[in-house]
């Protein structure tokens, strides 16, 4: 049976259930594969790239499915639902803890595979985008999006795209640095002991989830790129207050890192949204794909530059001098370039 593309559709060439089931059952075979793994090498390339080629396949299905169903508030809807990719340690982790205990790395990675494919391939089952002609209750459209020709100007040809994607990269870069030195920092500079310093972790990650639905509400209320900018505005007066942190100066590094944390939390929401936003909807699930990847670049650098700044200067300080310079330019990038490039009917401007 055959479909006509129609403009509401976020990913109109692969169905969501099918496409969610290839992303389970290859993240699944990732982590089989891994329990076969007999040397570091063999891990990354089973763990870290088919595993985790899965993950990137899966992940923005239910996205796009949640603002199918909530096009009012796509932001929020976004942001809801990607508290799970945040929150899913506080279920998996005891579980492969307990698994490792018991059975030893390489069969929980075994067990888990299995696991991870069965409830995805039953999870698919359930998502689906809403009747064509469906929309909220009292809710009218201001706007009607045109149909994608091939005069359309594609995402990689804008300079919208290219903001987008650095500013996420600075967005992740920053968030993950903090998150890789969040216990270092308290107790070489705030002079913490290791007990009290990993238990502020607990309260950054509270803050990381709260990012999501946050940052989503203030994307579909303030348009994606106001919200950039008041993410990074928060990013800067954590490294401002980072950067004169001194001993015994707790609130100023609780302050600091829950506003690092609620920020990488943000970005989660912002970018799906502003690519929903900016870009034509239609092309959804490829464009976000691409733009993820900002998201990967971010992390590697993230987790290793802070750490090498340690080592050159001798002091986490300076890592937050960068931090700051890295806020300013993700300000600039915001304003002038997360703009809207595909065309509507109206004369709403939402980006």
């Amino acid at each position: 049976m055959s479909h006509k593309l129609s403009p509401e559709c976020f990913a109109p060439t692969l169905n969501r259930a099918v496409l969610t089931a290839v992303g389970g059952v290859i993240t699944g075979l990732g982590y089989i594969l891994s329990s076969f793994a007999s040397d570091i090498s063999t891990l990354v390339f089973t763990y870290g790239v088919i595993a985790g080629a899965g993950v990137g396949i899966a992940y923005g299905v239910p996205l796009a499915v949640a603002a199918r169903w909530f096009p009012d508030k796509k932001g929020l809807a976004v942001g809801l639902t990607v508290i799970g990719f945040g929150l899913s340690p506080l279920v998996t982790a005891p579980i492969a803890k307990s698994l490792i205990e018991t059975y030893q790395v390489a069969k929980s990675f075994l067990i888990l595979g299995i696991a991870f494919t069965i409830i995805i391939l039953l999870i698919s089952a359930t998502l689906s985008f809403p009747p064509r002609e469906w929309k909220p209750a009292g809710w009218e459209s201001s706007q009607s999006v045109r149909m994608a020709t091939n005069d359309d100007v594609q995402m990689l040809q804008t300079s919208s795209f290219y903001g987008l994607w650095i500013c996420y990269t600075i967005g992740t870069f920053v968030g993950l640095s903090a998150i890789g030195i969040s216990s270092p920092v308290a107790q070489e500079i705030i002079k913490l002991d290791a007990g009290t310093a990993a238990a502020t972790v607990s309260l950054f990650a509270v803050f990381n989830g709260l990012g999501r639905p946050l940052f989503g509400w203030l994307a579909d209320k303030y348009k994606p790129r106001n919200a950039a900018m008041i993410n990074y505005v928060l990013i800067l007066i954590a490294a401002i207050l980072m950067s004169s942190a001194g001993q015994g100066n707790v609130a100023s590094y609780l302050g600091a890192f829950c506003l690092f944390w609620l920020s990488l939390g943000g970005w989660l929401a912002i970018a799906p949204t502003a690519t929903l936003t900016l870009f034509n909807p239609t092309n959804y699930a490829q464009n976000y794909g691409i733009v993820f990847t900002a998201y990967g670049v971010g992390a590697f650098l993230g987790t290793i530059v802070a750490g090498s700044i340690r080592d050159i200067f001798g002091s986490y300080t300076y890592a937050f001098y960068v931090t700051g310079v890295l806020a300013i330019v993700g300000i600039i990038c915001a304003w002038f370039l997360l703009k809207r490039s595909w065309k509507v009917s109206s004369e709403m401007d939402l980006s």
